[in-house]
């Protein structure tokens, strides 16, 4: 049984931002799954760096208007879309002005990881769930790329679970261990949590340490496979995903292998079960 339908909520697409493996992948991956045969959908944060006049963004009157609360704020919930010239894949992506606007992706221009950066990851998986739903699409498997999709595996083997739109997906997290988010806040899992998404549930997982290890130990949990891109994650990550039984991919090199083996991974990881 193969997958048909895939989500991709991505950190970085090429040329929206500069190149990186995340940003190769999240331009690259998607174009060789619909070379599969397969449908779309992809997400990306509206990062400030973005240039929307050059990359000819525009807003979704339709998909943008919900306010998310974030630990008692409001932050309004703004969806834009452009599309990839050369397939013309679109590209939906999530702003917000406090979150997003004029920022970067991890570190503002002195280095310096941003404070606030668990709260820009809650508000991004929460975003794109909402909107995936007002699209009324189901997809069979939900790529989730990088630290600021950490939260989109708990919110839906949780929160959403029951949500027709998700209730037969698999979840595959992919990371990579180098330039990851290590600013979460003191009390990041009463600010993550998202009603049937618990504050205990982040908690049996990382134990009051919001870390790097922590936080990829718990976007594994709720993750039906898990995508190694690269091998700089420490041992206790791996040991700890080994023990969770899930289906794991080491990243081949070179591109053509690595889209090649995601993509069986994905049919692999949705046929488990069926």
């Amino acid at each position: 049984m193969k997958a048909k339908k895939i989500l991709f909520i991505t950190q970085e697409i090429i040329p929206f931002v500069p190149e990186s493996s995340y940003s190769l992948s999240g331009r690259y991956l998607p174009q060789a799954v619909i070379e599969s045969g397969c449908e779309i959908r992809t997400f990306s944060p509206k990062w400030g760096i973005i240039n929307e006049r050059r990359n000819s963004l525009h807003e979704v009157i339709r998909l943008s208007g919900m306010n998310l609360i974030i630990d008692e704020t409001d932050h309004p919930l703004i969806i834009k879309c452009a599309s990839i010239q050369a397939t013309r894949m679109p590209i939906y992506f999530i702003d917000n002005d406090d979150l997003f606007s004029k920022r970067a992706i991890l570190r503002d221009k002195e280095g310096v990881e941003y404070p606030d950066n668990g709260e820009r990851a809650i508000f991004y998986a929460r975003g794109v769930l909402e909107t995936v739903k007002k699209l009324r699409w189901e997809p069979d498997v939900i790529f989730c790329q990088g630290w600021m999709t950490a939260l989109a595996p708990l919110y839906l083997k949780k929160e959403y679970a029951d949500e027709p739109w998700f209730r037969e997906a698999k979840v595959v997290y992919s990371f990579s261990g180098k330039d990851f988010a290590n600013n979460w806040g003191e009390n990041y899992s009463t600010s993550a949590a998202l009603g049937e998404a618990t504050k205990e549930d982040i908690d049996e997982v990382c134990q009051g340490k919001y870390t790097q290890d922590e936080i990829i130990k718990l976007a594994a949990k709720y993750s039906d496979g898990v995508i190694y891109e690269d091998n700089a994650c420490s041992d206790e990550v791996r040991q700890y995903i080994d023990s969770l039984g899930i289906l794991t991919l080491q990243r081949p090199e070179p591109k053509d292998e690595y889209h090649a083996a995601c993509i069986n991974f994905f049919d692999e990881v949705y046929s488990q079960g069926k």
